[in-house]
Order: structure tokens, then C-alpha cells, then sequence
């Protein structure tokens, strides 16, 4: 598995719905959802864009849900429906790879939305690609618990912000789960300008630079060394001597 995304651009996505089946099939239970947060990545580095936006379901929200992720029927009364909004969310994630955890829930509850638009909305699979981060996670650490707190633990990222699931807090601190999990930048572009900065921000030094001063231990500092390594090699064999 090639966990590493050479996609330029990237939206790390969570939604938050009317119900708590966290399966793929929720959609067809007749859930909807309520909340989209979006943060835009390129190259990987986070750009400060995001989208974020409440959405009235039209219909109640399950209490058990309300319990996670804190957003009443009154908080969403009186905001958009999803087609007032659709436009909008599609321009912003057009193009670029989808990056969601357990991402098929996610993109059920998308594609379902689109297609009660009129005139029926896209496929995601049209206008994006997508990446699953639960299963880069599941691929990295099998058998453990990869669910975003998991995560977040193990990586060391503060998430004492989410007292509830918020999809725009969710999705920024994805975003700082899979840039850490799947470890820094993807390729270097080493192609500089005159100014000798390379588009992927790396500076090029002058080749007429002064040669680097080499500094050498000293005798006394050589024969602490050696005695270190005595003391390494009376526990074992000492690898620094081969």
C-alpha cells in the first residue's frame, strides 16, 4: 500500500450526520447530514483555507447523535439546505483528492446528497479522488485502535479542544494525524531560481562558498572514547568496534 499521496492538493474532509450508524449503509436509514469541514493541504502544507458549514436536515436529529457531536435540531433550523450549499462545497473540493477517516461513510452520505439535488449533482469519484486514512492507519498499526483519539495519542497531538465531533475540528486535527502518519512531504522539486530558492522552498548554497571548518577530537578526548567503549564492550560485544 502506498501510503504516501502524490496528489498535489488535498481536502481533509468530516461530516457530522442526523445518526449515529456509522456504517456506510447509515445513508439508506434515511439519515442526512448536518455539518461539513473541509482544510485545504497543497503539497503538504496546510494553506489556512477551509470550508466549513451547518446544514438543516429537515427532519430531527437522533438524540444519541446530539450526545456526540453537540449540534441540536435548533442550532441547524435555520441554515442552509444542502442544495443551497452544494455548489459552493463542490467548487472547493473539485479536482482535488478527498482525504477522510473511514471515508466511506463520508462519501455515502456525499454521493447521496448530490443525488437528490435537481438536476442530480456528480459521483465524488468524478470530480475527486479519495483516500481512506483509517485504512493507512489500519495498514500501519494492524490489530491496534485507530480511531482519531487512538490516533492522536499515539502520534501526540493535542485534540483536548474536542469535547464534542465537530467536523471542522475533526478535520483539522485529521489533517495533522495523516500529514505526521504518513511522514512529511512527498516529493522536492529541485528546480531553483535565480534567487536560488526552489518552488518547494529549498535554497540552493553557492558552490564558491568557504569550505566548512572540520573540527578533530582531541587526544584526550580520543582516549575518553576508547574507554567508554571498554566499559560498552565488558557487557557484550561493542559494535562500534566491529
Amino acid at each position: 500500500m502506498n501510503i504516501i499521496s502524490s496528489a498535489e492538493r488535498q481536502i481533509i474532509l468530516d461530516t457530522e450526520t442526523t445518526g449515529m450508524n456509522q456504517g456506510a449503509g447509515a445513508v439508506y436509514l434515511g439519515h442526512r447530514i448536518i455539518e461539513i469541514g473541509c482544510v485545504e493541504v497543497i503539497n503538504r502544507r496546510p494553506t489556512g483555507r477551509t470550508y466549513h458549514q451547518y446544514i438543516n436536515p429537515g427532519q430531527p436529529i437522533d438524540e444519541e447523535a446530539i450526545a456526540v457531536h453537540g449540534i441540536t435540531n435548533e442550532r441547524v433550523a435555520n441554515e442552509p439546505r444542502f442544495h443551497e450549499v452544494a455548489a459552493d462545497f463542490i467548487e472547493f473540493i473539485r479536482g482535488a483528492e478527498l482525504v477522510a477517516h473511514n471515508a466511506s461513510f463520508d462519501m455515502s452520505f456525499i454521493n447521496h446528497e448530490f443525488s437528490m439535488l435537481n438536476p442530480r449533482g456528480p459521483v465524488v469519484d468524478d470530480i475527486c479522488d479519495v483516500l481512506d486514512s483509517l485504512a493507512v492507519a489500519k495498514f500501519l498499526h494492524p490489530g491496534q485502535k485507530n480511531n482519531l483519539d487512538a490516533l492522536c495519542k499515539r502520534y501526540g497531538i493535542d485534540n483536548s479542544r474536542r469535547t464534542y465531533h465537530g467536523a471542522l475540528l475533526d478535520a483539522e486535527i485529521l489533517a495533522d494525524v495523516y500529514l505526521i502518519m504518513t511522514g512529511g512531504q512527498t516529493k522536492f522539486n529541485l528546480s531553483a531560481d535565480e534567487g536560488g530558492r526552489s518552488d518547494g522552498g529549498i535554497i540552493r548554497l553557492d558552490s564558491n562558498r568557504p569550505a566548512l571548518k572540520v573540527v578533530s577530537a582531541t587526544a584526550d578526548e580520543l582516549d575518553s572514547h576508547e574507554k567508554r567503549l571498554d566499559l560498552v564492550g565488558k557487557s557484550g560485544k561493542c559494535l562500534w568496534r566491529g
